[in-house]
């Protein structure tokens, strides 16, 4: 957009349809690459864009894995709140057990992502479980109790006060 004031003439680069309205800058970009449009695309924020969406997957599996960690280690090591609270934390084991399998077969280049994270996600989840529970923090080991495959086994889930699960 070009302005001209009294004694010049100045450049102002006018917000895109990106900033502006983004659903609509969605529609455009789909349209214009099924009609084969490239040249009029907005490359710089489609790049962005399609960067952003392996980032937001990988974010994803790794807080689920967290999440189901933390959920196993409560399973585990929760005496206190295991009766009243082990259908919700079952039913949470499943849920993220889930989610990380549906992102796993529309993406399975993710599966490195969860075998390199396994133990920092052990750590976060095991941080939350000992705040939450306030036992102190020898009652859960800070290597994992349980294997990345046992964790996303469908029907595994650790038994209490077992060493070896």
């Amino acid at each position: 957009m070009t302005i001209k004031t009294s004694d010049a003439t100045t450049q102002v680069n006018a917000p895109s349809l990106y900033d502006t309205d983004f659903l609509l800058w969605i529609e455009t970009t789909a349209t214009l690459l099924k009609n084969r449009r490239f040249d009029n695309l907005d490359l710089d924020n489609l790049i962005e864009e399609i960067e952003s969406l392996g980032r937001s997957d990988r974010r994803a599996i790794l807080s689920y894995l967290a999440r189901l960690c933390e959920h196993l280690l409560k399973l585990k090591y929760w005496d206190a709140e295991r009766q009243r609270c082990l259908r919700g934390w079952t039913i949470e084991v499943n849920n993220f057990r889930k989610e990380i399998h549906r992102l796993l077969k529309d993406s399975p280049s993710l599966n490195p992502d969860l075998l390199e994270n396994f133990q920092t996600e052990y750590q976060d989840a095991r941080d939350n479980v000992l705040i939450a529970s306030g036992s102190a923090p020898n009652l859960i080991p800070e290597e994992p109790c349980f294997s990345l495959e046992q964790a996303l086994e469908k029907d595994w889930l650790p038994l209490a006060g077992s060493p070896d699960q």
